[in-house]
């Protein structure tokens, strides 16, 4: 059964890891994509083909989610072109760990620019299409460290803590219409950036998790096609920890 047949999603920061298997599995599942990346590249190419592989409609669009104006504009434009928007996934995020004695003003704003700013530009400029249908599912990628905080990284953690102040704000304001916003709190899942940590580091990390395991995209792009259906149509201003039990 296909959860999202003939809805259209727009997923920010789609080009690669978690965002990527988000529009893969939404595909799967019957919708049309549209998503994001700062640039259009190979990455970008490779992934529209696949998705369109998949008999969906598909668009790559060159934009940058911290921008107000540029989300303003892109909205418009997947309005345009796909005629309706049900679905907004806000997963473009960034780090700039250090400690906070290290820290910079500059990592401090680009940081909370990229994942909490661009999480207000979109669902600002998507409201206003979702009000007209009086239907919308909006999700925004927290993280456990938004829950937990974690030391190196309190611009990170402050920005998916927003993250979640935002997401209850906005639910208690759209519910009536019909507007749901739901948060996902990944934990430690294994992508291209966790990659980079070593094999001890990640050992450590599997200890912490009583599941003993990293995550994988799929178990969170599977959460994110959950609070997109209509099997969530009764969920709206919660955060699902997608987190293998670190947070309880």
């Amino acid at each position: 059964m296909k959860l999202l047949e003939g809805k259209t999603a727009i997923i920010t920061g789609a080009a690669r890891g978690i965002g990527k298997e988000i529009a893969l599995v939404y595909a799967q599942h019957g919708a049309n994509v549209a998503f994001t990346d700062m640039a259009l590249n190979e990455a970008t190419e490779l992934l529209e083909k696949e998705l369109s592989d998949l008999g969906v409609k598909v668009k790559a669009y060159k934009s940058n989610a911290a921008n107000f104006q540029e989300a303003q504009d892109l909205i418009k434009e997947v309005a345009q072109e796909f005629g309706r928007i049900d679905i907004l996934v806000n997963n473009a995020g960034i780090t700039r760990d250090t400690l906070l004695m290290r820290m910079t003003e500059e990592q401090w704003d680009l940081v909370i620019s990229v994942n909490l700013k661009s999480v207000f530009n979109l669902t600002k400029a998507v409201q206003s299409v979702m009000l007209k249908q009086r239907s919308g599912a909006i999700i925004n990628m927290s993280s456990v460290v938004g829950v937990t905080g974690n030391a190196g990284q309190a611009n990170y953690s402050a920005s998916k803590a927003g993250i979640l102040g935002f997401t209850k704000s906005v639910a208690k304001e759209l519910g009536s219409r019909n507007i749901r916003c739901n948060a996902i709190a990944p934990g430690f899942i294994e992508t291209d950036m966790t990659a980079q940590l070593s094999e001890e580091v990640r050992i450590e990390w599997a200890k912490a998790i009583p599941l003993r395991r990293g995550g994988k995209p799929l178990d969170v792009a599977n959460a994110a096609v959950f609070l997109a259906s209509d099997l969530s149509a009764y969920v709206t201003g919660q955060t699902l920890n997608v987190c293998g039990g670190m947070v309880m």
